[in-house]
């Protein structure tokens, strides 16, 4: 009989199960997440749900319970911060708030996108900016809409004050920005490096 269990009944295993998320969520003042009733308004509002995989009560919900594969789920980036959830929930709890708090506790254990650490690291940090618009051929485009607009071809950011982006750097060092990148990108490598131990041990076995 338990082979017959084992067999044919499948049971979902989650990969870690804890209070830490929920205990995020009340620390930064989202306790009310505890007030979600699972009706799936949210998830019915959502207008990239209706063109992604991305189900809003279903996050709240691995959140609420400690779900932790909540965390590298790539769903939780599919969300536009429009709002429309916040607006319909019938609880008024701040659903959009909520998934913004996901990502952000995602990056802290390392599950950032390897776009969105670039954008963070290779482009924000290093320039200042999140679009920039200082290479001259790169966006020559953008240069020529701000002149045909009676505007000067670089914004008055550290476009135009390059000695500007030391000290924004200096900013994100002290408010733990880079520290945070830091920490994500070694999260990063370190599972990366665990997931090809695994495989060439798996590789290994087959071989035998």
């Amino acid at each position: 009989m338990s082979d017959n269990v084992e067999k044919y009944i499948k049971r979902k295993v989650h990969k870690g199960m804890s209070t830490k998320i929920s205990q995020k969520f009340i620390d930064a003042g989202l306790e009310k997440i505890r007030a979600c009733i699972n009706c799936g308004t949210c998830t019915g509002s959502c207008p990239s749900g209706r063109r992604t995989a991305y189900r809003t009560r279903s996050a709240i919900r691995k959140a609420l319970t400690g779900d932790e594969s909540v965390l590298e789920d790539i769903d939780i980036w599919m969300c536009s911060t429009c709002y429309y959830c916040y607006e319909r929930c019938p609880r008024d709890i701040p659903v959009t708030d909520m998934i913004i708090k996901l990502r952000n506790i995602a990056v802290e254990e390392g599950f950032i996108l390897d776009s969105h650490f670039t954008l963070a690291s290779d482009i924000f940090y290093a320039t200042g900016h999140g679009v920039p618009a200082n290479d001259p051929e790169a966006h020559k485009q953008w240069r020529a809409l701000r002149e045909s607009y009676g505007l000067p071809p670089l914004p008055p950011t550290v476009h135009s004050y390059p000695e500007a982006v030391k000290e924004c750097q200096t900013l994100m060092n002290e408010v733990g920005f880079r520290a945070l990148l830091d920490n994500a990108a070694k999260l990063k490598a370190k599972r990366k490096a665990e997931a090809e131990k695994i495989a060439k041990e798996k590789t290994e076995e087959e071989k035998k």
